[in-house]
């Protein structure tokens, strides 16, 4: 393993013993509003509150009258005439509808710690309440609707397919895109049922209403069926979809939903829903989500009484003042809590917008995007103490790389056609290009190198040193890596006495002499492409770099091994130009004298973060990349202020990573605090998320880094506790001044560790 990490089981060593106290700052982590969101896509976008379970998603509105909760699912496809692929779309649309124009004392939010949306409001005297969750363990999303008065609660609940198409309709290009739906109502059940071209997709829908009141279907000619609650007090509708989307190999060979039928499914986990009950289902729920979600804890000072303004008003006042720690608590927890509500083992990744989507055809299709933002929304599923969350991608992952083979072969054969296989020579290569769906992925070319390979892998290599999990690293770790370490190891040519990617590109950097074009000013000038630039060669060597280091765990030297031990040492990952930057291209002498000056992208600093090549005992480097960081600028998108504040952390600057947050919160952020490219992309608030454990502790130089980062807006007093450090450690700390005094280490094997504060030993404890 890295410097400074033992795997095994060793003397546990004690200097330092203490237990972490608990936070002062005992404010709800909730976003809460006065009105409701708009019935619109900006009021989905800006304001509306997202619950999930991975399974899907949904948002609730809090319309009082005509209460919206938009289901996404993220299997379900559409096609377009758009260049993409595929696109997520809209999945469902469900509408509980009442005759309380004239309310009071309205509120609405969502409890992020316990997974839990409310509305709240007064009508007539009476006092009537909305719960909203959605349950992983269950498969099911739960509503519960109570009065304060007897028989007091009348409503009526719809189900609506949206977006259909009629059978045998086709796009411009030919491509059939018909999506069609049948709806079914009886006793106290509403059934949708839909079916989508052009990749077979069925997805079925049930909703059930159990009451203490008159539950009636009602059958309203071709308008989709409803049922009508009176006289009740409390009512409970459950809901349960599913789709016959089956994450394997065979769906990406074949571009199609290839799995069984979801009716019966469906039908069997509604029945059992309503067997089980609302309390039995919010206890299940409650221990599952709190299991994880409760894992960290952050003290950052502030104010408890900034729990109390609407976030809408809290947020306003921040975009003048920049001070609010429990808004960027809150913001940090909020990042813990979408990627728990969007990506669980069994179900689908977290895409470029989570599991939620409102549009026709969603934003870049809503893709997985691996040119920085899927490996973005993943960042924080390790230090932030998540790893389960991250079975998703892996098994997402495993189940398209036979089909990324073929691209594989045809990128070699294109570029470097000399190092193309010998006959009866054995290859387990795979790559990735930038978008993939649940039915496609492609490979490398257009705006981004073969190192998005390395980029995606160095998440699997966290997976293990954050884990030490020997059953992922041989089910998963080793084989992504070293799939990718026979490709990439073959993408190079010998030039120089140098290996170099021969088809290099930059993500998304222009031709553009002078760097100082502006998107929306005309045509965008074409994609600058290279040999060697600095993203492909720090990724390529990031791979390669972790592959040598499991070969010796695993105690394994084939080909692609030998290979790799020819070319390490020649893959000069990092280059310094003239001007002191990080060079983002070979040729480049002076910064911003090739491409975007102030362009979006990082890329040439993915030595920095998420890689590991510059640390605190590479001052040079280190300089460098300050450098860079300063000439690209402190103003972008939503997501690219995220990879600043990492960068910004990795470079050991606290008070411009905070800047950065700020900035992000400031300038980036929608009332729901939702990140703001724009559109939403939700890897802006996962990486902001990372970039905030990175403030606070870091750990890829080989030993355990204390306040690394700290910023002094901080700095006066604060804890964490439940963080997690590469070596499998756990770590809590309270700081005061700027220095921790209280610090609790537990290791998952009980091996000791190097714990460092300002670069210098610091006592510790370990604890098995």
């Amino acid at each position: 393993m890295r410097r400074g990490f033992r795997v095994g089981r060793c003397a546990i060593a004690v200097a330092f013993l203490c237990v972490i106290a608990n936070s002062a700052l005992s404010a709800p982590l909730h976003l809460h509003y006065t009105t409701p969101a708009r019935d619109t896509v900006r009021g989905w976008e800006n304001e509306s509150l997202p619950i999930g379970c991975g399974w899907f998603g949904v948002n609730v509105f809090g319309i009082v009258t005509n209460e919206r909760l938009q289901v996404t699912h993220n299997a379900v496809h559409s096609r377009d005439d758009r260049s993409y692929k595929a696109n997520l779309t809209d999945a469902l649309e469900i509408r509980i509808a009442t005759d309380h124009h004239c309310v009071s004392e309205y509120s609405r939010g969502l409890d992020i710690e316990n997974s839990l949306a409310w509305v709240e409001y007064v009508s007539d005297g009476v006092k009537f309440r909305r719960e909203i969750f959605a349950s992983y363990p269950a498969r099911v999303m739960v509503v519960r609707l109570t009065a304060d008065k007897p028989n007091a609660l009348d409503f009526s609940l719809t189900a609506t397919a949206p977006f259909l198409v009629a059978p045998g309709t086709k796009t411009k290009r030919g491509i059939p895109c018909a999506r069609t739906a049948e709806y079914s109502v009886s006793g106290n059940a509403i059934g949708v049922l839909q079916k989508l071209e052009p990749f077979d997709i069925i997805f079925d829908s049930h909703l059930k209403v159990v009451a203490d009141g008159k539950v009636q279907a009602v059958s309203a000619g071709e308008e989709p069926p409803s049922l009508r609650v009176e006289g009740a007090s409390e009512a409970v509708i459950y809901f349960a979809c599913g789709t016959n989307y089956r994450i394997e190999p065979r769906a990406f060979a074949e571009a199609r939903a290839t799995g069984s039928d979801p009716r019966e499914r469906v039908a069997a986990t509604i029945a059992g829903a309503a067997k089980a009950g609302y309390a039995a289902l919010k206890a299940e729920h409650l221990s599952d989500i709190t299991n994880l979600l409760g894992r960290v804890k952050l003290d950052i000072g502030g104010d408890e009484a900034d729990a109390k303004i609407p976030t809408d008003e809290l947020l306003d006042q921040y975009r003048k003042s920049r001070q609010s720690r429990y808004l960027e608590n809150l913001f940090f927890q909020y990042g813990r809590y979408l990627l728990v509500s969007s990506s669980r083992p069994g179900t689908l990744p977290a895409n470029l917008q989570g599991v939620w989507n409102c549009h026709r055809s969603s934003p870049w299709g809503s893709g997985y995007w691996h040119n920085i933002n899927v490996q973005m929304n993943y960042w924080p599923a390790f230090s932030a103490n998540l790893a389960e969350c991250f079975v998703a991608y892996a098994d997402f992952n495993r189940a398209f790389r036979p089909s990324s083979r073929d691209g594989a072969r045809q990128f070699i054969t294109k570029h470097t056609p000399e190092n193309l296989p010998k006959e009866g020579e054995e290859t387990d290569w795979w790559t990735v290009g930038t978008g993939v769906y649940p039915y496609y992925v492609e490979a490398p070319g257009g705006h981004s190198g073969p190192g998005t390979g390395g980029l995606t892998t160095k998440l699997f290599m966290d997976w293990w040193l954050y884990t030490l999990d020997e059953s992922a690293l041989r089910e998963y770790v080793w084989p992504t890596i070293h799939g990718m370490a026979d490709f990439l190891s073959r993408s190079v040519v010998e030039t120089n006495g140098l290996y170099l990617a021969k088809f290099s590109a930059s993500p998304e950097q222009i031709n553009t002499p002078g760097g100082h074009w502006v998107w929306g000013t005309g045509k965008r000038p074409p994609y600058y492409t290279t040999t060697g630039c600095g993203f492909d060669q720090q990724m390529i060597y990031e791979n390669n770099r972790d592959l040598l280091q499991l070969a010796k765990i695993l105690a394994t030297n084939d080909a692609t091994v030998a290979r790799v031990k020819t070319q390490i040492e020649k893959y000069d990952p990092i280059q310094i130009g003239e001007s002191g930057q990080i060079k983002e291209y070979r040729e480049e002498k002076k910064y911003g004298e090739i491409g975007e000056y102030r362009h979006r992208h990082i890329s040439q600093l993915v030595c920095l973060m998420p890689g590991t090549q510059v640390t605190r005992e590479t001052p040079e480097l280190l300089a460098a990349a300050r450098y860079t960081l300063n000439e690209r600028g402190d103003e972008s998108t939503g997501w690219a202020l995220a990879h600043r504040i990492c960068a910004w952390a990795r470079a050991l600057d606290g008070d411009r990573a905070h800047r950065l947050l700020t900035n992000l919160l400031a300038t980036r952020t929608y009332a729901n605090l939702w990140d703001m490219h724009p559109p939403f992309q939700i890897d802006g608030n996962f990486g902001a998320t990372a970039g905030i454990a990175e403030m606070l502790l870091q750990s890829h130089a080989g030993y355990i880094d204390l306040l690394p980062a700290l910023p002094k807006a901080w700095a006066k007093r604060g804890s964490f506790k439940g963080l997690c450090a590469r070596g499998g450690y756990v770590v809590d700390c309270e700081w005061r001044d700027g220095k921790p005094v209280k610090v609790k280490i537990t290791s998952k094997n009980g091996s000791k560790a190097d714990i460092r504060f300002n670069g210098k030993p610091y006592a510790f404890c370990i604890i098995q």
